[in-house]
């Protein structure tokens, strides 16, 4: 970063603190809302619960992520990447895995609020 960029920082930075509020809100729930849409947030809510579905099955089973990648032919580096959230799988990768785990994908309605 240049030396102008950081200095416009420091300003913005400054006119906040002097207004009394946090940059993106105090609370990570206004944080949250203000980084992201709420197509967003479902989305990564729908991408949570699958992973904590195939880490459970998994888990359940006493599948090794190695394991994993032998009866699924996804590389365990992968595995291990969607199971921490840092990726977005492919459908057929997630179909893949699910497989050997006795599980598949489902389309069902959304539930209503």
């Amino acid at each position: 970063m240049n030396n102008q960029a950081v200095e416009q920082a420091k300003l913005n930075l400054a006119d906040v603190k002097e207004r009394g509020e946090a940059a993106l809100g105090s609370r990570w729930s206004e944080v949250r809302k203000n980084l992201l849409t709420q197509e967003e947030r479902a989305a990564n809510a729908i991408r949570v619960e699958l992973m904590s579905e195939i880490i459970q099955a998994r888990n359940e089973q006493g599948v090794s992520q190695k394991k994993l990648e032998e009866l699924s032919g996804v590389r365990q580096p992968v595995i291990a990447r969607m199971e921490r959230g840092h990726t977005s799988p492919q459908v057929d990768t997630v179909i893949k895995i699910l497989a050997p785990l006795g599980k598949t994908l489902a389309v069902v309605p959304l539930e209503t609020v």
